[in-house]
């Protein structure tokens, strides 16, 4: 068989190189039947024996977590728990066999499909990829009623450095992860899923390499094949030629002797060749998360995404709590032993599925979400505002508001924290009164109109993802539009630019904490742009420390002044080019 090579998503670093192992989703091919009247009971109990045999499975999986298993998992554990629980998988579906006398297997499906569909009109990247884990709590209980359950198979006695296994399939779900973590598996490879779903997530938390989002992989490697992942570029590799493999297991053994070298760089400060000190920070999902941050050495929590306390609650009604968001928040800022702990506020759009509102919006990227959102909705806002509060009395908490625009909105805003305040005092419940409340920059009408950011607030945070989406108008999601997904477009590089130098000369903080901030190859330019606190997910922050251990600004200034005076994009990527190679 001829080699070829296949193209997704890079989500976790490193590469990987064994024989794939191909898993078969059961949901491909379910039966659809109808059955008779006197057969309805019969077969709604047996979907509810099916989700109880995989509550007992999650169950088992988190009994079983090892001790070094990242925090993640146990979370992802417990959010596919809820997910099984909701009355969306565990009551709509016995429904759908009682009054259309599906058969079990048919009701499911038909249940997620409509589930995903309203998934699929969410704007947010994060949220909308949350499909995927709806669809991997369906695909367990399949299993079980389909009876086809997988198993990997045991070692069967070979060199394991040769035999290493590379687990295709059409999506894997956290859990199955960790299962083949122990069974010489050394990389992954999914038809979907993209930079934020929790298979991704947890790649990066394992280690392990990875690429998703690469179409019809399942289909197009057999059984057996020999496949290197390159986990760095989203690449996967299919029959290589002896001289490949060989090149790969070089970079491979390269790799691993760098990763050696970084974990030494824990405890060293991030301080440039000429002695210039940058701030190192964490963007986390869950409380536990901290865990990893502290590992890796962070200097404090950049961003903490609240978003995750509010999905699969399925109503209004069964919003978490001011008491349980404070509980959340409280175990962030413990975990962090007194570094900062900056705190995000609700970062959603109006979406069915979390069913708070009604959604009509044609585009809901420019739509009611995130301060919008909160600001449409004060009560829920203001629960979510004196938990945040409550938290600062334990340790050092920022405020960060999504998306805001207008002079309006941040004075809203600020009325609803000053009232907040209010009812915290009336309840006789401390907080830190001077809390610092900053802005995430993150729409050009933000960047281009800075002044009245600076003069209502304390710090600035510039959300890369969403900044480079709205300049370019491109949904970086979008498979068709994505190849124009361009961080190094001077449009966007001048917004970053001016957003740092006018936050410097104001003597107002400003950080990145999106994705550019985690990318070693554009270090050295944000460093030369004056960026002095970067925030990204823990997996990246020893490369990236190292890097600034390895600059010299009055070396780098002189490159990112050339940059930002060019409007080429072959002068900037060759600039960029000869600032990695200082």
């Amino acid at each position: 068989m001829a080699s070829f090579s296949l193209h997704g998503i890079p989500v976790s670093r490193g590469i990987a190189i064994g024989r794939a192992h191909l898993l078969t989703p059961a949901a491909l091919d379910v039966k659809h039947y109808l059955v008779a009247q006197e057969q309805v009971e019969a077969e709604v109990e047996r979907l509810q024996q099916a989700i109880s045999a995989v509550h007992k499975e999650l169950q088992t999986i988190w009994s079983e977590l090892p001790k070094d298993a990242p925090a993640e998992l146990g979370a992802f554990i417990d959010v596919h728990a809820l997910i099984l629980s909701d009355p969306m998988i565990s009551e709509a579906p016995l429904d759908i066999i009682r009054t259309r006398h599906y058969n079990a297997e048919w009701a499911l499906v038909t249940q997620i499909d409509e589930l995903s569909a309203q998934f699929d009109e969410i704007e947010d990247p994060y949220l909308r990829e949350r499909k995927a884990d709806i669809a991997q709590v369906a695909e367990r209980v399949l299993k079980i009623l389909t009876g086809s359950a997988q198993l990997l198979p045991a070692p069967d006695g070979l060199d394991e450095s040769l035999a290493l296994m590379i687990v295709v399939a059409h999506d894997i779900s956290p859990a199955d992860m960790l299962r083949f973590r122990d069974r010489s598996f050394s990389g992954f490879v999914t038809d979907v899923g993209g930079q934020n779903s929790h298979t991704a997530i947890v790649a990066r938390s394992l280690d392990i390499p990875a690429a998703v989002g690469v179409s019809r992989a399942s289909s197009l490697i057999a059984q057996d094949d020999w496949v290197i992942v390159d986990g760095d570029a989203g690449v996967v590799i299919i029959d290589p030629s002896e001289i490949v493999l060989e090149q790969y297991r070089e970079r491979q053994a390269a790799q691993l002797r760098v990763r050696k070298k970084l974990g030494k760089l824990k405890k060293t400060p991030a301080v440039t060749r000429d002695g210039v000190a940058i701030a190192l920070l964490a963007n986390i999902e869950l409380p536990e998360d901290c865990a990893a941050a502290m590992d890796a050495g962070a200097s404090g929590v950049g961003l903490f995404r609240t978003e995750f306390l509010f999905m699969g609650r399925g109503s209004a009604s069964k919003l978490p709590s001011e008491d349980e968001q404070f509980e959340a928040y409280r175990k962030a800022v413990v975990a962090m032993k007194g570094r900062p702990v900056t705190i995000r506020t609700l970062d959603i759009g109006a979406d069915k599925p979390l069913d708070m509102i009604e959604h009509n919006a044609l585009n809901p990227a420019l739509g009611l979400r995130a301060i919008r959102y909160c600001l449409a909705e004060p009560r829920l806002f203001l629960t979510q505002l004196r938990a945040i509060l409550r938290a600062s009395a334990i340790g050092p908490v920022k405020l960060l508001i999504p998306m805001l625009a207008h002079a309006f909105e941040i004075d809203q805003t600020l009325a609803l924290i000053e009232q907040a305040k209010a009812q915290l005092r009336d309840a006789h419940k401390k907080f830190d009164g001077a809390i610092q409340i900053g802005a995430m920059i993150e729409i050009p009408a933000a960047a281009l109109a800075l002044p009245m950011f600076i003069k209502r607030l304390d710090f600035l945070s510039i959300g890369t993802n969403d900044l480079i989406q709205y300049t370019l108008a491109i949904d970086r999601v979008d498979h068709e539009v994505a190849h124009l997904y361009n961080p190094l477009h001077p449009a966007i590089l001048h917004l970053l630019s001016m957003t740092i130098k006018t936050g410097e000369r104001a003597g107002t903080p400003v950080s990145v904490c999106g994705e550019m901030a985690g990318d070693i190859h554009l270090t050295r330019l944000l460093l030369g742009m004056g960026l002095r606190e970067f925030s990204m997910h823990p997996a990246q922050l020893l490369a990236v420390k190292q890097e600034i251990l390895n600059s010299d600004l009055s070396q780098i200034e002189p490159y990112v002044r050339k940059i930002l005076r060019s409007v080429e994009p072959g002068m900037i990527g060759d600039t960029v080019a000869q600032l990695q190679a200082l």
